[in-house]
């Protein structure tokens, strides 16, 4: 019998601008086709450290099965690794349709100050986007947008911290540093919200909401009382976020 044929693993090549790479890269996951069945072929799991991850990601190249969102978002941070110049990280969208909440998540992409998206979904307009959006606001209405087309409304947006390129890191992925419940919220206020976290996580500011701010040092002799043991602000705000 015809063994079926494996795509191969894209190369990056000298010659390649990072548009074309990020194409070619693309190109193999639509290789791989999204997976229809009902069976998740590979266990993701999200607070596994990045090195655990990446070992999943070579088990994909190997097996060449098909992938959901999700996968295709651990296989995207792969395949970039290495790649400098190019940040990732991930994005995830809650819609509603016809009584059912439903979640999605691609891989956010921001080099040489446009931003774009890998990714794989149904919906050939809910993956890829091309390199060319000024803004992150820009990216996410534009996701916005195409879920309107399929009578989804988002109703909330999560946007994660920049994926390290070590590929050997034990640090988990940060899914969710920023929270926003766009379907309450007037878009003006969404570009706001959208620019100030690009902004920051340009100048590399924010910390992942997951790391434990130390304790501050027990004054002798004294006991701190519950009601004094606050988190920073940060953690404060990082437990509201969460959904």
């Amino acid at each position: 019998c015809v063994q079926p044929s494996v795509p191969p693993v894209p190369n990056y090549k000298l010659s390649m601008s990072i548009p074309e790479w990020l194409q070619a890269i693309q190109t193999y996951m639509k290789l791989l086709q999204y997976n229809h069945t009902g069976t998740q072929f590979f266990e993701i799991r999200k607070t596994r450290p990045l090195s655990g991850l990446m070992e999943t990601a070579k088990e994909m190249t190997r097996e060449s099965l098909p992938i959901k969102c999700l996968e295709a978002v651990i296989l995207g941070i792969y395949l970039t690794n290495g790649q400098p110049s190019v940040e990732r990280f991930p994005i995830s969208f809650k819609t509603h349709f016809s009584g059912n909440y439903f979640h999605h998540v691609v891989l956010g992409i921001y080099c040489n100050g446009r931003y774009g998206s890998l990714g794989m979904s149904r919906r050939s307009e809910l993956m890829d986007k091309p390199l060319t959006y000024r803004t992150l606001s820009d990216l996410i209405f534009e996701f916005e947008d195409s879920y309107k087309k399929y009578l989804h409304s988002v109703k909330k947006v999560k946007i994660g911290l920049y994926v390290p390129h070590e590929p050997h890191s034990f640090q988990p992925i940060e899914w969710k540093q920023l929270v926003l419940n766009v379907s309450k919220m007037m878009r003006t206020d969404v570009r706001k919200e959208l620019e100030k976290f690009a902004r920051d996580m340009r100048m590399k500011i924010l910390k992942p909401c997951s790391a434990h701010s130390p304790m501050k040092e027990r004054a002798r002799g004294k006991s701190l009382s519950p009601r004094r043991r606050q988190g920073s602000p940060q953690r404060r705000a990082c437990r509201r976020d969460k959904s």
